[in-house]
């Protein structure tokens, strides 16, 4: 969680910076900052033939996002999170806690969202909250020599492929201008995410992802005639 201080605490220093920025019914943004994903994981045991209570744990990634929104009314926006790629490890939990990497795993997981936004448009401090939904790529799923050692002692090298998944995505967050047309946007993603490990020896591994992500960006308001 020490990245998601830093970045709130950043915030923080920016917003102290004064202005006003009108994000008003068909106005465009972009925005433009770093997300730090965190997974709250709950895995079930791997599938026989495993050590009995064999699960997994994953760590956090931080990567660029770039959200681009349009405002529908003075209080209502769409909007659509884009980004890079995240580049997670994957441990060993429960009877496998204490052997280390066991994998690692991309998830690129574009997100629209629709939120409502609180005051009136020229409101140099903007709370807002967003309902949405995300669709969980999973690529270059790759095991370690530990993975093989625990599924398929002295066999190949063992493989794995996650499911793609829908889920629904819960924002809050917040605008600070501190120009005209500029401000500062931090925001917290809970997403709710289930999905299935497929390995190469025939097991399976069902797990809840769960990942909360927080958020810091520069956003710019502008009109864009057609």
């Amino acid at each position: 969680m020490n990245n998601a201080v830093k970045l709130l605490a950043l915030a923080a220093a920016l917003g102290a910076a004064s202005g006003a920025s009108a994000q008003s019914a068909g106005q465009y943004t972009v925005k433009v900052g770093l997300n730090n994903v965190m997974p709250d994981v709950k895995s079930e045991p791997v599938s026989a033939p495993a050590l009995p209570n064999s699960k997994a744990d994953i760590g956090d990634d931080m990567q660029p996002i770039v959200t681009i929104a349009r405002m529908l009314t003075d209080n209502i926006s769409a909007e659509m999170d884009l980004g890079v790629p995240y580049k997670h490890k994957i441990y060993g939990a429960g009877a496998l806690e204490g052997t280390g990497k066991m994998a690692t795993s991309e998830v690129l997981p574009p997100t629209a969202f629709i939120n409502y936004h609180l005051f009136q448009p020229t409101s140099m401090i903007r709370p807002y909250a967003g309902l949405g939904i995300t669709y969980a790529m999973f690529r270059n799923e790759t095991g370690s020599g530990q993975l093989t050692a625990v599924l398929d002692p002295g066999g190949k090298p063992v493989t794995f492929s996650m499911k793609n998944k829908w889920a629904l995505s819960y924002k809050l967050g917040t605008t600070v201008s501190f120009k005209q047309d500029w401000f500062v946007d931090v925001n917290v993603i809970k997403t709710k995410l289930k999905t299935t490990a497929t390995y190469s020896t025939g097991q399976t591994q069902v797990a809840r992802l769960d990942p909360t992500a927080v958020a810091i960006s520069i956003g710019h308001n502008f009109n864009w005639k057609w």
